[in-house]
C-alpha cells in the first residue's frame, strides 16, 4: 500500500484521534490535485486546518491556517518577550503556553470561562491585577506572573507547573505533587513541552 495515499493517511490520523481528542489536522493539495493530511505542516506549503480542535479548552475555527497562526505569533512576539523577561521566563516557554492555550488568539473564551492568550480564569485574572483579559499585554503579564509563581511553588519542576496551570495547583498538590490523572491535563503537558522544544530548536537555528 502507498503510505502517502490520502485514504491511508486519513485512517491513520483517525486512529490517532481515538487516543487524543486534541489532535490538529492540516490538509495540503499538491499540483496534481492529490490531498495530504498531517498533524505537522511543513513550511513553504499552504496547509489549511480541516479539523476543529481545542487549545486549553478554547475552540479554534476550522478555517484557521498555519500561515495565519504564524502571522499572529509574529505580531505578538514583542509583547511575549517583554512579559517573559519581566517574569524571568524563557520566551520559548511562554510562546509554547500561548500556542497551546489560544493559538495566539486574543479573543478566545473557553467553555469554562477562561479568556484570552493565556486563558486566564476571571478569579485568577483578578488576583493577578488583570483588569481586561482580552488585552494581550495585560493577559500576557498576568499569565506569565502566574506561571512563574507555579514554577517556584513546585521547585521549578516544569511538568508540574504546567499541570498546575491547566488543572490548578490544588489538583497537583492533592495527587502528591504529581501530574493529575486527567487525560486533558496529561495531553496538555505533553503538547506544551513539544511546542517548547520546537521553539527552542528554532531559536538555536536562528542564532547560527
Amino acid at each position: 500500500m502507498n503510505l502517502r495515499h490520502p485514504l491511508f493517511l486519513l485512517i491513520t490520523l483517525c486512529l490517532g484521534f481515538a487516543s487524543s481528542a486534541q489532535a490538529d489536522v492540516y490538509k495540503y493539495k499538491d499540483a496534481e490535485g492529490r490531498t495530504y493530511l498531517t498533524d505537522k505542516p511543513m513550511e513553504g506549503r499552504h496547509y489549511r486546518l480541516v479539523k476543529r480542535f481545542r487549545f486549553g479548552g478554547a475552540e479554534v475555527a476550522s478555517s484557521d491556517t498555519w500561515a495565519e497562526l504564524r502571522a499572529r505569533r509574529k505580531k505578538l512576539t514583542p509583547l511575549i518577550e517583554a512579559a517573559a523577561r519581566d517574569s524571568r521566563l524563557r520566551p520559548a516557554l511562554v510562546h509554547a503556553v500561548v500556542r497551546a492555550e489560544s493559538a495566539y488568539r486574543t479573543d478566545v473564551v473557553s467553555s469554562k470561562g477562561a479568556v484570552g492568550l493565556m486563558q486566564l480564569m476571571p478569579a485568577t485574572a483578578v488576583s493577578l491585577g488583570v483588569e481586561n483579559s482580552y488585552d494581550p499585554q495585560q493577559n500576557l503579564r498576568g499569565g506569565t506572573r502566574y506561571l512563574s509563581k507555579l514554577l517556584k511553588m513546585f521547585d521549578f519542576d516544569l511538568q508540574l507547573a504546567l499541570a498546575a496551570y491547566n488543572a490548578g495547583e490544588n489538583a497537583v498538590i492533592s495527587y502528591g505533587n504529581k501530574i493529575p490523572p486527567y487525560p486533558e491535563t496529561q495531553r496538555y503537558v505533553v503538547k506544551v513541552l513539544a511546542f517548547y522544544d520546537e521553539y527552542r530548536a528554532d531559536n538555536k537555528l536562528a542564532q547560527r
